[in-house]
């Protein structure tokens, strides 16, 4: 078979002291803004059906909109969409090579996709409040 390795090697198990880069960041948001985009149509899709069964559903639906902690979590769900939609777009500009592949190009683009999404989640918030 094969020859069992024992070498020593650093572990680093504090994740506080581990610096990632920008590019690592955007990586990990875009996944995570995928799951909470996934979750969300599950609540948006309830809120729709309830707001169109009857008027008395819509009625309903505008009182539950009327909460400040819903409000906020449809502003979150927007920014999270704004940012996975914004992310899909770098990823297939580079997927389509019209941004080329480098660390600082994609350092770059990161940075657009994040100035890019607050000033989306600005106007989401201007939305929805």
């Amino acid at each position: 078979m094969g020859k069992t390795v024992k070498k020593q090697r650093p572990v680093n198990l504090d994740l506080s002291t581990i610096r990632f880069p920008v590019t690592a960041i955007a990586s990990i948001l875009y996944r995570v803004s995928g799951v909470i985009t996934f979750v969300a149509v599950g609540i948006l899709l309830w809120l729709l059906g309830l707001s169109l069964s009857s008027p008395e559903g819509f009625l309903e639906a505008s009182a539950v909109m009327d909460s400040f902690i819903v409000k906020f979590i449809v502003w979150g769900i927007m920014v999270a969409l704004a940012y996975h939609i914004v992310g899909g777009v770098r990823h297939m500009l580079m997927d389509f090579g019209y941004l080329g592949e480098t660390m600082e190009i994609g350092r770059r683009s990161a940075q657009i996709v994040f100035g890019i999404t607050v000033v989306l989640s600005i106007l989401a918030g201007v939305l929805v409040w």
